[in-house]
Parts: C-alpha cells; structure tokens; sequence
C-alpha cells in the first residue's frame, strides 16, 4: 500500500492511498471513512489494526468515487510531514566513503534533519543565494511504525511500518565551513529535503536489505547502490539510537548514501535552476524535483 500525504482544495491536511486507479489520483481514506485518522502520523500510530483499515477501504476504493482525489483536487506534501525526529547516516556506504576519502567508520554518524527542510515530490529544491555547492544524495529511508526504547536488533523489524525515498540535498561549503564538519547547517536548509512521494507498507517489499538506489540528475545516471552494502544495516541502527531515545510512529531513519555524489566528482557536479533530479529505490517509486534558484 502507498499511503501519500497531502493538502485538499480547501487546504485540510489529508492522508490517503496512491496506486489505485487511473495515476496521480489518490484515495483520500478520511472521505471515504470520516472516522479515520486525518494524517498519516495518526495511522502509523494506529499500528497494524490502522493499516489493515485502509487496505479493506483501498480493496474497495471504487465504491468510494466522491473519495477519488484528480490531481488538480490536491497538493502533494512529504510522505511524513511533520516527524518528531529524523535522524540521517553519514558514510554509510562503502563506495561513499572511499569517494570521500574517510577511513571506514568504526561506529555510525548519526545528524538530523528539522521539518521545516522537507519538501514533496515535485516541489522545487532550492538554490541558496549563498552558495552554489549544492549537491544531490540518493537515500532509502525506514519508517517507524511501533514506539520503542532500548528495541534489539533481533526485533528491530517488528518497529518499522514502511519505507520512502529521500534526496539528502547538501550546501557542501556550509556542510565544510568548520572542522569537524557543520553537519546540522549544511543539511538543513530551506527547501532542501525532497522525501517521498510516498510510505510503501513493508509487507509490499519482501526485502528490504536487497534493493537497488539510483540518483538521476537531468535523465543521467550518477549515484547506485543496493541496501545490501550498507556499512551499518537497519536493524543495528535501530537498536543504537533507540538506546538514547524512544522511537515514535512516523520517525524517519535514512540510511545514507551511496557513491557517485557530485562533490566528489572530477570535476565537481553541483546542482544549478533548471536541473531536475530522480531518487529511486527498487520497489519504493521515484521521488522527482526540479531545481530553482531562491526566489
């Protein structure tokens, strides 16, 4: 199941399902049961009696044609519009590590991202005034679907209710402008964090440790990579930050990126208005924006 995130004509916060009909219509669950959850961190925090809901309405979305949302009916948002805590890895694939020129890493770099850096699918990624390092990052991202504190990596699957492609979009000399590194400034600009266009439910993706990435920048292959050579996987990163915090339905955890970033490249690729970038994941979708100077 593909639950989206969105905006109605009238501007009321909407979940629903993508993947049903006709493209880019969507099933605005909420119209079709108005006693269901609003937004989607309402139905990641109903767990899987929530989920199973929208699938028995999904399974008979058309007896629900006053429901089916055309595109020109809404706006798209991030798959998690508002997430209590988004943690991101640095270097957490080889060959980004060698491209970088790191040592291997004996433990996970661990940043975050704030809500208001997130865009949606479609949205223009911005060129900040003040610089023009502005690099691409190619991310599949875990979606927590159970609350949970000190969690095992044994059941670290059992916390996660889905997966959603990222663009880690990087302003690399204000990443750079300090040593170590200014992780939190360079990641967290304005309108630099596409994610989407939507949660795939993890029981549409038999593997999740064995999917392809891909970053196209203007219809050109530049960045892939599979989920399988991830330095630090999934269940060992859940089990490390749930040490220090509880993890709540609708956090996101991005796994990092693989090789083929613009800044490491001879010369440099840096991302200029009128380029447009895909991130895809095998079995997620594709998360499509253009780029735009800052108005």
């Amino acid at each position: 199941m593909k639950l989206v995130s969105f905006h109605r004509e009238n501007l009321t916060p909407g979940v629903g399902v993508a993947g049903l009909s006709e493209p880019g219509v969507v099933l605005d669950l909420n119209a079709a049961d108005p006693h269901f959850a609003q937004n989607v961190n309402g139905v990641l925090a109903g767990g899987e009696r929530v989920l199973d809901t929208a699938r028995r309405i999904a399974d008979n979305w058309q007896a629900h044609p006053e429901a089916m949302l055309t595109p020109e009916r809404y706006t798209l948002r991030p798959s998690v519009p508002n997430p209590s805590k988004f943690l991101l890895l640095g270097v957490n694939y080889k060959a980004h590590v060698i491209e970088t020129g790191r040592k291997m890493p004996a433990k996970p770099v661990i940043f975050g991202r704030w809500p208001q850096c997130l865009i949606a699918a479609g949205d223009p990624i911005r060129v900040p005034r003040v610089s023009e390092r502005v690099d691409f990052e190619g991310e599949f991202v875990i979606v927590i679907g159970k609350e949970g504190r000190y969690i095992p990596r044994e059941t670290a699957w059992d916390h996660v209710a889905g997966y959603t492609c990222f663009n880690d979009v990087s302003v690399r000399d204000y990443q750079r402008m300090s040593t170590p590194q200014q992780w939190t400034l360079g990641k967290n600009f304005d309108d630099s964090g596409p994610l989407g266009p939507w949660i795939v439910t993890k029981d549409e993706v038999p593997d999740a440790e064995d999917l392809t990435l891909r970053t196209l920048l203007n219809g050109e292959l530049m960045q892939e990579g599979n989920t399988g050579d991830l330095i630090f996987d999934v269940p060992y990163l859940i089990e490390l930050i749930s040490q220090a915090m509880t993890l709540y339905p609708g956090d996101l955890i991005s796994t990092g990126t693989p090789g083929g970033v613009g800044d490491a490249r001879d010369p440099p690729v840096y991302l200029k208005p009128g380029d447009e970038v895909t991130v895809s994941v095998e079995g997620i979708g594709e998360l499509t924006n253009p780029v735009a100077g800052e108005e």
